[in-house]
Parts: C-alpha cells; sequence; structure tokens
C-alpha cells in the first residue's frame, strides 16, 4: 500500500528547464536564447456562425507536419458579447485531447486555462488524461481571469481571484505528487486518496500569463515561465519595452536558472511580403508582411522571448494560405526543437 504522503499548505515553487528535461512539450518549445513557433486557434473569429470552426482540424494537423512548435487553445467559458471574443468556442481540455488524437509531435497549450474557475481536482484530472494519451505534449498557461461576468456565474468572488488563483496552483502541484496524498488548502482537502493518473514526465509546465494579480516576486518564485502580451509590434519599440519587462523578471530568477517567457499577438498576414508593419484595432492586431513579421520574431527574439504564439483570426487571406506562407519563409528562421520524442501512447 503507498504511504501517506502529507502535503504542506504552502506554496509550491515552480520548477527551473531541468525539471522538464523530458518533457517532449516543454523542450519542443523552450531553450535559452532560443524563440519557436506556435498557432493561436481559432483560425477565424466566431460571428454567430459554428461553422467558422469547419476545417480548423486539419489546420492543426497540417501545422504538425510543418514542423510548428505548439498549438494553443483558449478558456472562455461565456461568450459575452460586451467583450467581443468567444475564443475557440470549444472547452479547452477537451479540445486539446480531440487534437492530441490527431497529431504527432506538436505541444498542446493553453492560453490560458483560467484556474480560478474550476476546482484544482478537476483541472488536475483533465490535465494529466491529456498529458498522457498526448505523449507528455502538454503546456498550461494559466491565468486568473479577466471577464466579469464569469465570476458570479461560478459563484466565486471578483476581487479574490487573486488569492484563490495562487490557492489553485498550490493545490494542482501537490495533486501531483505520488502517494496517498494528505491536503489541507482553502479550496478543500483529503487524507489517504491519490490523484490518477498521474503526468507522463512527473510534472506539467504551469505558465502564468500576465500578473494573474500576482507580484512580479511571486511569478518568479512560483512560475514554470511567464506569458505577456507583447507591448506594441508595429516598431522596435515595443520589443525593447518587452525587454526591460523580461530582464525584471529574469533577475529575479535563481542564478543561472532557465524559465522560458512567451509572447503572443494577432496578425493580418498579407500578400505582399514587404508590407510594413501596420497597427490595427487599437494596435490589438498587427498587420504586416512576411518581412515584417520576420524583423518582430527576431525582435522579440533578442529581447528574451522564447516562444511566439500567432494568431490569425482576424487576416482577411485563407488560414491554408497564411499557414503555408509561414511555414515556408517564415519557420525555418526559428525552427522547433527536437530531441525529446513524446511517449507512443497506445491507448
Amino acid at each position: 500500500m503507498n504511504q501517506i504522503t502529507s502535503v504542506p499548505s504552502g506554496k509550491i515553487q515552480g520548477a527551473s528547464s531541468q525539471l522538464f528535461a523530458n518533457h517532449p512539450g516543454y523542450q519542443r518549445m523552450f531553450r535559452p536564447n532560443e524563440l519557436t513557433l506556435g498557432l493561436f486557434l481559432p483560425q477565424k473569429f466566431y460571428q454567430g456562425d459554428m461553422n467558422v470552426m469547419e476545417g480548423q482540424s486539419d489546420l492543426v494537423v497540417q501545422a504538425d507536419k510543418y514542423g510548428f512548435a505548439a498549438v494553443w487553445v483558449r478558456d472562455v467559458p461565456l461568450f459575452d458579447p460586451s467583450f467581443g471574443d468567444a475564443g475557440q468556442l470549444f472547452d479547452p481540455f477537451t479540445y486539446l485531447a480531440y487534437l492530441s488524437a490527431k497529431t504527432k509531435s506538436i505541444s498542446l497549450a493553453t492560453g490560458s486555462a483560467i484556474f480560478t474557475l474550476r476546482h484544482p481536482i478537476d483541472l488536475a484530472k483533465a490535465a494529466t488524461t491529456i498529458d498522457q494519451i498526448s505523449g507528455g505534449r502538454l503546456v498550461l498557461g494559466i491565468a486568473s481571469g479577466d471577464r466579469p461576468i464569469e465570476f458570479p456565474a461560478y459563484g466565486i468572488d471578483f476581487e479574490q481571484r487573486g488569492k484563490r488563483f495562487a490557492d489553485t496552483v498550490t493545490y494542482f502541484r501537490q495533486l501531483m505528487k505520488d502517494g496517498y496524498l494528505n491536503i489541507n488548502s482553502a479550496l478543500g482537502g483529503f487524507t489517504g486518496a491519490e490523484l490518477l493518473p498521474k503526468p507522463v514526465f512527473g510534472a506539467i509546465p504551469l505558465i502564468v500569463t500576465g500578473a494573474s494579480r500576482q507580484s512580479l516576486d511571486w511569478i518568479a518564485e512560483y512560475a514554470d515561465g511567464w506569458l505577456t502580451y507583447p507591448e506594441p509590434t508595429h516598431n522596435s519599440a515595443g520589443p525593447r519595452r518587452l525587454a526591460e519587462k523580461i530582464k525584471a523578471w529574469r533577475g529575479l530568477l535563481p542564478e543561472n536558472e532557465f524559465r522560458p517567457h512567451m509572447t503572443n499577438d494577432w496578425i493580418d498576414l498579407v500578400e505582399d511580403p514587404n508590407f510594413p508593419r501596420t497597427p490595427l484595432r487599437g494596435g490589438f492586431t498587427l498587420k504586416t508582411g512576411r518581412n515584417g513579421l520576420i524583423d518582430l520574431l527576431h525582435e522579440w527574439k533578442e529581447a528574451g522571448v522564447n516562444h511566439a504564439a500567432l494568431g490569425i483570426h482576424f487576416s482577411e487571406r485563407p488560414a491554408q494560405e497564411i499557414l503555408q506562407e509561414m511555414a515556408e519563409y517564415v519557420l525555418p528562421h526559428f525552427p522547433s526543437h527536437v530531441g525529446v520524442s513524446p511517449l507512443e501512447a497506445k491507448w
């Protein structure tokens, strides 16, 4: 019989890259001083018609074959018209399970799972299941949430989301431990039980998004990586500001310890390869040709970014056409990392 492990209620620190040395999802995306590319779903902006999702999984399969590092899905429980974005519509965990069965190597990432709106046991059960059936390809971007309508719908105090987020991270990590557990948390507890299945390689990376109502010191101590918004992308001033933010965060990490930084942007990639970087929608979308995109990605790399997730749902051109152009002209500059293969899943 497994021994009961007493798990303290204190926070469990984030980990250096050494913990994830054999984790296929993490290793495909992250290396010091390198940048890889991911694709942010959905491929088309939802405007009341579910048919925009048609063929999207085929696009993900193609991205896997092209060699993109990751596919990212969003977590939007309720569509608030005043917020104006329904995400990729499907539940992120259910959808990633579906995509894991259709792909072989691409990392499966959430951007981001709202940790405050779900119980950590349910989060852990879904996450470890996907990790197992994908052979260790899951990377969890996590956040405290920013859509006020969702919190009362769940019966959760919007103003307390920062504390609940931190408590959920701790509880989630406690559940990853081997053996029968003794957990005491503000979110619940139990004695003499164990969460199954466990992650394939012992842990699942938790990438904190934005501040998630935490201090920079907290993020440096407890996050396995950091996903932040990119600052303005139409000129070099934004990447320089991003570099300062990354430097400040990395300055709080233990000496010589690598943890990855990620950013993302919505792009409208036009046919003219030399079309200049032009901000749209108040700067939330970047219209550019592929050469402008390549320049931006190099600037991000120099700033210390290790992975860039690009969303194309505001683009005018067909998604397949954009993906093919990025695979042919952009991806060779920022190839995915190889060396750790996903565990063969025989389920």
